[in-house]
């Protein structure tokens, strides 16, 4: 029957001069009369930052909820450390930190002595380790445009997403939202046909509050659900297809005051260089004192554990690129260690940046769209997994990644 039924159709293109590998036609007829543009898949990248997957649960979800009821979704593994640039660089290059070269928010290179990368840095030298989806879409005539996301306001050899934004945390999620619809409503020459979208509410709000039940969590989370879902009606109003995947870059857990670890205990700040610490340590000894800082931080550590980079364990996939620090502490998750306690810090709050595999670390996933089967909850997959379904749904063909469509291929619509 259905064979029968796409001979059918072909036939009807070809009569009306399309050409036969055509899947949709520039334009047709609506019961007025009138011709509605028949428009290609736009597929959009959504990062929730800091949303875990049991917050799909809590019964204030509705928009993604229906969205997961007609695609996949589920847990997912983030790489090591379960930090925003790390796994946001990861989630649109498809190669884990110690692969890509953002191997943490702050971090320090030795072929740039006296620079410190922060999450504001643009120059290309700490981004070119690894390619991102968008830059391999622009040259290969596939139009982008980035609504925030970490590096998308790097410039690759003169290489950009043709729309981009740069980052302002004060700009509303609405207005993220209107723009998105904006670029849709263009003709379909300058139309994105890949697009990046980037909340930070939830992440925010899970570090003041903590990841349990609470009013302004919970708020946030609503927030971002409603404006996905304004997204998506506004994009069927436009008769415009959406193959959506939505993804977090981590987890959360609950961090409090009474769990601290205080640097000064350790050693005195000036024998070493402190390269970020909070939920876990890295740091630089200097040249002078480096076997006094080892003896002091590779010690047995209640809460705490530290390695040489070439000793990082091999389960945690971290410490063979260069920018990895010379010492590495793991903290026990829930525990934080500080030089001093951020005035923030008053009560029960929520980290990140544990180990990747504990549970309360673990991302979210959700992908639904013509593209994709209603086949519901997968079983956990890494994250160096969603650069090759983007890349799929957007019709680019990836460079070489950590990961592959392995997670997806049954649910891929041919």
């Amino acid at each position: 029957m259905f064979k029968n039924l796409f001979s059918l159709i072909l036939v009807g293109l070809l009569l009306a001069g399309a050409p036969a590998q055509a899947t949709v036609t520039p334009e047709q007829d609506d019961s007025s009369g009138q011709k509605v543009e028949q428009r290609h898949p736009v597929t959009i990248l959504i990062s929730i930052d800091g949303f875990r997957p049991d917050y799909l649960d809590r019964g204030i979800t509705p928009n993604l909820n229906a969205l997961a009821a007609t695609g996949i979704y589920g847990p997912m593994r983030p790489s090591f450390p379960s930090k925003t640039f790390p796994n946001h660089w990861t989630l649109v290059t498809g190669k884990t930190p110690d692969h890509h070269g953002i191997v943490g928010n702050t971090m320090e290179d030795a072929a740039r002595p006296g620079e410190v990368f922060k999450m504001s840095t643009q120059d290309p030298f700490w981004w070119n380790q690894a390619e991102p989806v968008w830059i391999t879409a622009e040259k290969q005539g596939i139009r982008s445009a980035t609504m925030f996301w970490p590096g998308s306001e790097v410039d690759f050899n003169g290489v950009r997403p043709a729309d981009w934004w740069p980052f302002n945390q004060k700009l509303s999620n609405d207005r993220r939202i209107n723009a998105i619809v904006d670029w849709m409503r263009r003709p379909a020459d300058i139309r994105p046909r890949l697009v990046t979208l980037y909340f930070d509410t939830v992440d925010t709000a899970g570090h003041y509050y903590g990841p349990a039940p609470s009013e302004k969590l919970h708020a946030a989370i609503a927030e971002v659900d409603g404006e996905i879902g304004r997204l998506k009606q506004q994009l069927d109003d436009l008769g415009q297809p959406v193959n959506f995947v939505i993804a977090s870059d981590h987890g959360m857990t609950e961090t409090s005051p009474d769990r601290i670890i205080y640097l000064d205990r350790i050693m005195a700040r000036d024998q070493y260089r402190l390269v970020e610490s909070g939920n876990y340590l890295a740091i630089e000894p200097l040249e002078d004192n480096r076997d006094a800082v080892r003896a002091a931080f590779l010690r047995p550590h209640e809460h705490m554990q530290c390695w040489d980079r070439e000793n990082i364990p091999e389960a945690l996939g971290y410490g063979t690129n260069p920018r990895v620090p010379s010492i590495f502490c793991l903290v026990e998750t829930g525990w934080v260690v500080l030089q001093d306690v951020p005035e923030w810090m008053t009560g029960i709050g929520g980290g990140h940046g544990y180990d990747h595999r504990d549970p309360d670390m673990m991302a979210f996933f959700l992908s639904s769209g013509p593209a994709i089967r209603a086949d519901g909850q997968l079983p956990v997959f890494d994250n160096v997994n969603i650069y090759s379904l983007v890349a799929r749904l957007a019709g680019v063909n990836p460079v070489a990644s950590d990961g592959s469509l392995a997670p997806f291929e049954q649910s891929l619509r041919p």
